[in-house]
């Protein structure tokens, strides 16, 4: 399988199998399409009075070359009837802290803060007992993952900064490195909290969604109230330091900003260098879902971000744009590429009780539960994750980005189809423009 698109006059071939982007001129590009749709023989035939017979000729002979080394055209990687590999390890687990919020964001997915529970924050106990089962769990692995997630964590800060020091010492003793993410709104980001980032070697995910008008109306306070000044301020104080080591900027976008490239553009020119704008998730009876009919209009703008984009890398201003990021030679392994996130299986949820998730998207939700960080995992929930590659999602079989995308969110999938092997469509669409805006990018790095 291959796919063949163009941006601004730049034709590309990607080798679904293989992975090989090609980059090509125009009659390798109408003769790989043609050879992809139907009989060598009539491809050239019927391309030879428009390019010339001899620049097809070569064309041809180029593309036997890519084939016969694999990058062209190649089979599919792995047999038919594919079965995953039995769960064994646990690499990252996700730490509910807070169960509450000191913002009111109209658009998340967990109540506002409390996941359609009570607002609670987890305990030292809880805490503790969820690092020594990821200890446990990840087996011989020797790198494991934590994000303090919420609600709004840094409600819970005594909590964070004990667990931090705790996780150090088990890792220590385990002959494991251990690595802190933080997620947060940031109006609790202050100056000791900064220096504990600093001393700490945490990574900091810090929510801001673009400029005033759009932050505001999607995330007040509890209030009412804008958010985008206080927001703001401490996310630019905390990255204009040198205690930012790791970081990115996330926003969401929705209905009211289709026109989201000038929000990574508001973000990008007040500093910051390492962004993740998404598209928000949303049932239709919401005024701010996006919808099928706003495709075209989303296209065109990550058209206009690309460009955006790559004008800033060409000035020596680059920015990382996380949905852009990809790796075609030295990226995840094949087992990696067919699940994606690997929730369910290698990453988990722990809510405030204790209670283990698939990922931070399903808690709460019934059904969903998969054990606690006390009694350990219930294998069924794990079998049926694991289960959930792209090998049996018939949807992804016959699309060019499945290796890429993964399949989309296991969330997604059940919130709007009721199943976990049938992808979001409309999430997909903007999968495959956000994967053919990073090939172009990777494409034209060097020109």
């Amino acid at each position: 399988m291959i796919h063949a698109f163009a941006f601004d006059n730049t034709f590309m071939v990607l080798d679904v199998n293989s992975g090989a982007l090609h980059v090509v001129d125009e009659p390798a590009y109408e003769l790989i399409k043609a050879l992809d749709a139907g009989a060598r023989a009539g491809a050239a035939a019927r391309l030879a009075p428009i390019y010339g017979a001899e620049a097809v000729a070569e064309v041809l002979a180029e593309v036997d070359a890519l084939t016969e080394r694999g990058l062209l055209f190649a089979p599919d990687p792995l047999p038919s009837g594919y079965t995953p590999p039995a769960g064994g390890v646990v690499k990252a687990l996700c730490l509910h802290l807070a169960h509450d919020c000191n913002l009111r964001c109209r658009y998340c997915f967990a109540g506002q803060g409390d996941f359609g529970g009570r607002r609670e924050l987890m305990s030292p106990q809880v805490g503790r007992a969820a690092l020594d089962f990821l200890m446990a769990a990840s087996g011989d692995r020797r790198h494991v993952e934590v994000d303090f997630f919420g609600g709004e964590p840094l409600l819970n800060r005594p909590v964070l900064e004990e667990l931090v020091a705790y996780g150090r010492r088990l890792a220590e003793g385990a002959g494991k490195v251990i690595k802190f993410t933080l997620t947060t709104n940031a109006l609790l980001l202050d100056g000791e909290m900064q220096r504990f980032i600093a001393a700490n070697d945490l990574a900091v995910v810090l929510s801001i969604d673009g400029r005033p008008q759009v932050h505001d109306l999607m995330r007040p306070t509890v209030g009412g109230g804008g958010s985008y000044r206080p927001v703001m301020e401490r996310c630019a104080e905390f990255v204009s330091l040198p205690l930012a080591k790791e970081y990115y900027v996330r926003g969401t976008f929705t209905r009211h900003n289709l026109d989201f490239a000038a929000d990574v553009r508001h973000l990008a020119e007040a500093g910051f260098d390492h962004l993740s704008v998404e598209p928000v998730v949303a049932g239709a009876g919401t005024d701010y879902a996006l919808r099928e009919e706003d495709l075209p209009a989303l296209m065109a703008e990550y058209d206009e971000l690309t460009r955006y984009l790559l004008q800033r890398r060409r000035q020596g201003r680059p920015v990382e744009f996380f949905h852009f990021n990809i790796d075609l030679t030295d990226g995840p392994c094949l087992a990696k590429r067919l699940t994606g996130c690997s929730a369910g299986t290698e990453y988990l949820a722990v809510a405030p009780a204790g209670e283990l998730y698939p990922c931070h998207q399903f808690v709460g939700r019934p059904g969903f539960q998969m054990g606690t960080v006390f009694a350990g995992l219930e294998k069924d929930t794990v079998n049926m994750f694991s289960h959930a590659h792209i090998y049996n999602k018939k949807a992804c079989l016959q699309c060019w980005a499945r290796f890429n995308c993964s399949g989309g969110c296991h969330a997604n999938a059940l919130s709007f189809n009721g199943d976990l092997l049938e992808p979001y469509r409309l999430g997909c669409a903007l999968a495959r423009k956000r994967l053919e805006c990073a090939l172009y990018l990777q494409a034209v790095s060097d020109q």
